[in-house]
This record gives structure tokens, C-alpha cells and sequence, in this order.
């Protein structure tokens, strides 16, 4: 073969070559989607509780524990229940698993975690929003508390959703979570150390999209 033409064969090669060493270290580094993550569990789900009453209040949050206190508490709305519903069956379309569920001892937290993970939540005074019934000291160890949530371990093949509230997740996570919506998401991943790092925030209704581009 011509020298010229041989010269010019192995530089078409080796171009071709390094186009696709390049292209499969792209695909290696292209990071996992979250609900491939969430598949493989290990995670920790802090959600802040659905959408509510906007003209409802708590107007007896000192004594959560009597039965009766649920009608004095500012519910979920109508559309607060469909949308955890709607997350809840998102989950289950995406083949996401849930293993231990915590929630604040309000119900409309109460009602989240069910509604979304189909099991009954363990209600803590640790995640509770204590707000100005609670000393600062207590809202501080709150804070704390919902931090070890985060940093802690899932049960092996499983994601932990804790169900909590706004000033909970502010305090705890800082002011970068000033906007956190009800339904919002934050995923974190726990490095076994007690610490922590944020993977993604997602919206209630970003998880139903999620589903349906799935094609479940």
C-alpha cells in the first residue's frame, strides 16, 4: 500500500479509536439517575409533609399525644392527601423501597408517611416542629436529631423516608432549604460515619413524572 494512504488509514483508526474511548468514558462517568439510586436503596428520604389548609391552624400543639388533639391541628388538604397518594404510587411504579418510615407526631406528617409509603409511620417527638411552645434549646436538639436521621444507615436494600416540617429541615439543613415546599424532597446519602451529603432535592410532582417516563 502507498505509504500516503497507509499513513492516512491508521490516523482515520486511531481518530476513530479515541472517538469511542471517549464516548464509553463519558457513559462510565454520566452520573445515575436518582431513581436508579434510589433502587439500589441505602439512602434517606426527608420530605416535608404534603399540602394543607391554608385557614386551619394548631391551636393546641402542647398535647399531641390526646387523641382528640388531631381536629385542633392544621390538616392536609384534599389535594395534599391525592398528591402523597400520587408519590406513594410513583414509588411503588419506579420499584423504589421503603424500609423504616419516621414521621412528626402531627398528623398531617402522619398522614404524608402513610400516604406515601403504604406503612405506618414511628411518630417522634425528635422530628415534632416545636416552633415557640418548645425552648430554643429544644428546637436545637430537634435540629440535631433530624441531622442523625440523615446521617444514619438504612435498613440493607431500603431507603428511610422521614416525614417532618419546614423549620425542622431549615434548622437542620441550613438556609438553602428557605424555600423547601410541602412535598419536597431532599434525598441524602449517609457515609456511615454519622455523616452526610445532600444528592438531590425533588418536588412531589416531579416523582409522578418520573414514573411516567418510565413508561410503568
Amino acid at each position: 500500500m502507498n505509504p500516503f494512504f497507509r499513513r492516512l488509514l491508521d490516523s482515520i483508526v486511531v481518530t476513530a479509536l479515541a472517538a469511542i474511548g471517549a464516548q464509553l468514558v463519558a457513559q462510565a462517568a454520566e452520573p445515575k439517575s436518582i431513581v436508579s439510586l434510589l433502587r439500589e436503596g441505602g439512602y434517606v428520604i426527608v420530605m416535608r409533609h404534603g399540602g394543607t389548609n391554608r385557614d386551619m391552624a394548631d391551636t393546641d400543639p402542647l398535647n399531641l399525644d390526646d387523641p382528640g388533639n388531631v381536629a385542633r391541628q392544621r390538616q392536609l388538604s384534599e389535594r395534599g392527601r391525592e398528591s402523597a397518594r400520587e408519590v406513594g404510587a410513583a414509588f411503588k411504579a419506579l420499584r423504589i423501597p421503603v424500609g423504616e418510615v419516621f414521621s412528626s407526631k402531627f398528623n398531617r406528617a402522619v398522614e404524608t408517611a402513610r400516604l406515601v409509603s403504604g406503612k405506618d409511620a414511628t411518630a417522634t417527638a425528635d422530628i415534632t416542629e416545636g416552633g415557640l411552645v418548645v425552648t430554643t434549646i429544644e428546637n436545637e436538639r430537634r435540629a440535631a436529631a433530624l441531622r442523625r436521621f440523615a446521617g444514619t444507615a438504612p435498613v440493607p436494600g431500603a431507603n428511610t423516608l422521614v416525614v417532618t416540617h419546614k423549620p425542622n429541615i431549615l434548622d437542620a439543613f441550613g438556609k438553602d432549604w428557605f424555600e423547601v415546599r410541602e412535598g419536597e424532597a431532599s434525598v441524602f446519602r449517609p457515609d456511615g460515619n454519622g455523616r452526610f451529603e445532600l444528592v438531590e432535592r425533588v418536588q412531589a410532582d416531579r416523582w409522578v413524572e418520573l414514573a411516567k417516563k418510565s413508561g410503568t
